[in-house]
């Protein structure tokens, strides 16, 4: 099944608008999360990234899987 760009609300930062899809959510995630001395707050940036996407969303479903992951592997570390 081919990929589609799914487009998701709007932030207003200024008076820039930003249109983010899942592809920018999940590069914008992955970018985040790639170093291994990530902090809280950007565990908590990630999650803020993923309430952007539909409750629906597959790809919102497996990256909470992940953030869930890398929480626990941060407690017990």
């Amino acid at each position: 099944m081919p990929r589609r760009a799914v487009l998701f609300r709007m932030h207003f930062q200024g008076s820039e608008s930003i249109v983010l899809t899942e592809s920018s959510v999940e590069k914008s995630f992955r970018k985040l999360l790639a170093s291994p001395e990530r902090s809280e707050d950007d565990l908590d940036r990630a999650e803020e990234l993923l309430d952007e996407l539909r409750p629906e969303s597959p790809l919102r479903h497996r990256l909470s899987v992940e953030l869930d992951e890398l929480r626990s592997l941060a407690a017990k570390g």
